[in-house]
């Protein structure tokens, strides 16, 4: 399966799902304002569709529940995104843009069949767009805040590292930074595994790159792990999606609406 490329605001690069072609030459955001890092964040996503996304939620929540949950984690991802000063911020999704997503993210499809390829060229074709330092992160970690990305990108932007790298506590990642995209770093980890963390970082160290580790986190993938990381983030819309799908008054309420 191939997705379409897309750059800029929506606007498609090539139907064929090639690798984006270089935009235009223009001056780019970051030489405009010397505030921002010369670096760019990708969240790479799934459209937050019940029975798609979330699945290892259900029980106890349903499908719809699930999904609600996910578009709060999303949301709270993109805004801490939003608020990161890097000279782009790019949303790398599979499905169709929704209310949730704020401006400033150029939006580009996913390709490749499984998650390792989809990471790779998610991080290639924002490289060849903007040959900048690319910091990708996933929609499961929403106590991610602009303090955390911009440790990620400012090493990477200072060329005093070549990588960051974020591992999450269930044995995966929740974070890669890279300074030049080689989607060869990433081909063929295997993803979803108690070990993909320690193996994709194993990759990194084996081509002999200079790695900066980011705090660990904890990735919502299960109804604890939900519990957990909406007690860390009172205030988020994560927190409060999970108060209002907690209580059993306001969850009868909703049904007759």
């Amino acid at each position: 399966m191939t997705a379409d490329v897309y750059t800029g605001k929506h606007r498609r690069a090539d139907a064929r799902g090639v690798p984006a072609r270089a935009l235009p030459a223009q001056a780019p955001a970051w030489s405009k304002a010397g505030r921002l890092l010369a670096a760019q964040v990708v969240v790479i996503a799934k459209e937050p569709y019940p029975g798609r996304v979330k699945t290892r939620l259900t029980p106890p929540f349903t499908p719809v529940e699930a999904a609600e949950l996910a578009a709060a984690s999303l949301s709270d991802t993109l805004a801490a995104v939003a608020g990161t000063t890097v000279a782009r911020r790019v949303l790398a999704l599979d499905g169709t843009p929704g209310r949730w997503l704020p401006g400033g993210f150029d939006v580009i499809g996913q390709r490749g069949n499984g998650l390792d390829e989809r990471i790779a060229w998610a991080l290639a074709d924002a490289r060849v767009t903007l040959p900048l330092p690319v910091v990708l992160i996933g929609m499961d970690t929403p106590q991610v805040t602009p303090e955390l990305l911009a440790a990620a990108a400012r090493p990477l932007v200072d060329k005093t590292t070549d990588a960051t790298f974020g591992l999450a506590e269930d044995g995966g990642f929740w974070l890669l930074g890279l300074r030049e995209v080689d989607p060869r770093l990433i081909l063929g980890v295997p993803m979803s595994q108690p070990d993909t963390g320690p193996r994709q970082l194993a990759r990194l160290r084996q081509a002999g790159l200079r790695i900066t580790m980011l705090p660990e986190l904890t990735d919502v993938d299960t109804a604890r792990e939900a519990e957990r990381v909406a007690a860390v983030t009172p205030g988020s819309r994560f927190a409060a999606c999970m108060a209002r799908l907690r209580d059993p008054a306001e969850r009868a309420i909703a049904a007759f609406q």
